[in-house]
This record gives C-alpha cells, sequence and structure tokens, in this order.
C-alpha cells in the first residue's frame, strides 16, 4: 500500500515508483469486491473503524513517537465488514486516531448505497472515534 500511495503523481520514472495508478479507482476496488461477494442486498451491515499501530525500526519519513502505543509507529485508519476490508489508509502517528474518518465513510457509504439503496448502515468504534462529525 505505501508503494501505491508515494507512487500518486509521480511520473519522474523514478525507482521509487513502482506502480502506476489510478488512486480513486483502486479506493473504489475494496468496495467493489464487497459488494460482488454477496448474492443478494444485506438488509444490515456493520462498518468497523479502528486505527492502529505499525510500528517502525528505523528511520522512516513521517514517524513519530505514540505514546500509547509507547514507540515510533505509522497510526493506519482501517474500515471493515465482517471479514471485507474496505478501506485501508496509511498516515503518521502525530494525527488524532478518528482523522480522515468522515471522508473515508461518505465515499463508502455512498457506493454501498448506490447498489443498495435500502440497507441499513451501522457504523461501530471504540471512544477514540466519538466525534461531533462522525456521530451526525
Amino acid at each position: 500500500m505505501n508503494r501505491l500511495e508515494d507512487a500518486s503523481g509521480t511520473k519522474d520514472g523514478s525507482r521509487y515508483h513502482k506502480i502506476a495508478h489510478d488512486p480513486a479507482v483502486f479506493e473504489t476496488l475494496f468496495v467493489e469486491c464487497f459488494i460482488e461477494a454477496h448474492d443478494e442486498a444485506p438488509e444490515e451491515i456493520i462498518l468497523d473503524l479502528d486505527a492502529t499501530d505499525d510500528p517502525l525500526y528505523g528511520q522512516q519519513e513521517g514517524r513519530f513517537f505514540h505514546g500509547y502505543y509507547g514507540g515510533y509507529c505509522y497510526l493506519p485508519l482501517y474500515i471493515f465488514c465482517g471479514r471485507h476490508l474496505l478501506a485501508a489508509k496509511l498516515r503518521r502517528a502525530n494525527t488524532d486516531a478518528s482523522a480522515g474518518n468522515v471522508e473515508e465513510h461518505e465515499r463508502i457509504i455512498t457506493q454501498i448505497c448506490r447498489h443498495w439503496p435500502e440497507v441499513r448502515i451501522v457504523l461501530r468504534a471504540d471512544s477514540g472515534f466519538a466525534r461531533d462529525a462522525l456521530m451526525s
């Protein structure tokens, strides 16, 4: 995932530009696979949010010490529905655990509702995501 995120907008042929891709199309792929895995629309789905540490052991760009995890790490954001990964965003550890989740949910929920307009969607997360923007 990191090679894809670092590659966006890079067209200089550098050795770090490993994979050419369209980020917007790539982000929709996880949700499309989730939708295609169902024969019919479910009545309800639960979207689980989580931010967890990705420990670092060197001098990686963007590294920060995170007091909760007790070390240098990244703080990726994950959104799952059951066993299906719908979003994975690599983020620096000096960000709030809930940062970026509203935009990701708007994108994911819009895509799901285009296919299943009647589905009830429940968001589930720990208290690190208790923010007005997400609750409303």
